[in-house]
């Protein structure tokens, strides 16, 4: 006897996917005018509205369009985790059954979500765990822009907003496209209307989507410096084997034209007597000196079976003070969130049972949610 199977239901239209060009698109393409993007972006990022039949200045008969056609999707929370420093961290399944994970960083007047654009990374950077998981796709503009939405309903009042960083898992520039959507979402005025300083992308140094990234969209740019030398830097960063560091640094120099006083932050990782030397020190001087630039210097956090050892207080700080005083803005990033394998590298998206052993974990379900 034949089974009968009800014929599948189309896939539905996840309209977190576009930005406001790409939704004018939609709209058009379905008969309304464009202008009604900027209205369901306001509803939706604004308004904090996903129910297509509250949007009450929408025409009856979009709603019912919408309403069969079209959904607004974000990825779950799994885990949550809350650091003894106030940094959250949220495991996120998305519909597909992958996990990343999305990092909030409370700060005196600010507060910095750490979003993922990867799901694991294919770089293969040896000093990163993320790196260790290997890659498995890219996230789409929904998933992405779906963590900003996810983390503003699950953090308290108090706790807004301010800064995205595109640093959490995967390399944004391997996925530009997406990136770039979700990107414009964050600063669009109908949308979060943040400014382009407070968003971030950062990437290891894939240097034709640099070009293309200083044409279409003028945002803040993070460069995975780590290394002075093509020697070493190909074994810490292997991209570098492809974008080597003399064509990294003149597309960072084309960047910084986009604006007056733009400068580009360089992320350095402190790793024990492997580039930490003075000699190290003078090395970033003087590759740094042709480009406006501010140096973040971030102390290693290990993960197991890693061969690396973070350097000694006293060493990044004799390295930080040679460079501040040749001029180089120079900072230590403070560790956020290590006890919940929150902080940078330590990114792997997993929620094994090791996260049990963390001092402070609410179910995603628990009454802070509301």
């Amino acid at each position: 006897m034949n089974s009968v199977h009800a014929p599948a239901k189309p896939k539905r239209t996840n309209l977190l996917d576009f930005d406001r060009k790409g939704l004018s698109a939609f709209f058009v393409e379905i008969g309304e005018k464009p202008f009604r993007a900027t209205q369901l972006l306001k509803w939706i990022y604004q308004e904090d509205v996903q129910d297509f039949n509250l949007m009450t200045n929408l025409s009856k008969s979009l709603r019912a369009y919408l309403n069969e056609h079209c959904c607004i999707e974000t990825p779950e929370i799994v885990v949550e985790q809350i650091a003894t420093d106030g940094t959250c961290k949220w495991a996120l399944q998305t519909s597909c059954g992958n996990r990343v994970e999305t990092v909030f960083i409370p700060e005196e007047g600010r507060g910095t979500l750490c979003v993922s654009s990867q799901v694991g990374c294919a770089l293969a950077c040896s000093f990163c765990s993320t790196a260790q998981q290997g890659f498995n796709r890219n996230l789409t503009t929904a998933e992405i822009i779906g963590q900003l939405l996810v983390a503003q309903k699950r953090l308290d009042p108090d706790n807004r907003i301010t800064n995205v960083v595109m640093m959490g898992m995967g390399e944004p520039l391997l996925n530009f496209d997406n990136v770039i959507a979700a990107v414009n979402l964050m600063m669009d005025d109908f949308a979060y209307g943040l400014s382009k300083r407070r968003v971030t992308i950062s990437t290891s140094g894939v240097v034709p989507a640099m070009y293309r990234l200083t044409e279409v969209c003028d945002v803040s740019l993070a460069v995975s410096l780590h290394a002075v030398t093509d020697e070493l830097r190909d074994e810490l960063v292997p991209i570098n084997k492809k974008y080597p560091l003399k064509e990294l640094m003149a597309a960072c120099r084309e960047n910084v034209k986009i604006a007056p006083r733009r400068k580009i932050t360089f992320e350095y990782v402190m790793l024990d007597g492997i580039n930490d030397s003075l000699q190290d020190a003078r090395g970033l001087i003087k590759l740094l000196k042709s480009v406006p630039s501010k140096l973040n210097l971030i102390p290693f956090n290990p993960f197991p079976n890693s061969p690396y050892r973070c350097s000694s207080n006293e060493t990044i700080n004799r390295f930080r003070m040679l460079l501040n005083e040749a001029g180089i803005v120079t900072t230590v990033r403070r560790t956020r969130g290590e006890d919940i394998d929150a902080a940078c590298g330590q990114l792997v998206g997993k929620v094994e049972d090791k996260s049990r052993r963390h001092l402070k974990i609410k179910p995603a379900s628990s009454e802070r949610a509301a």
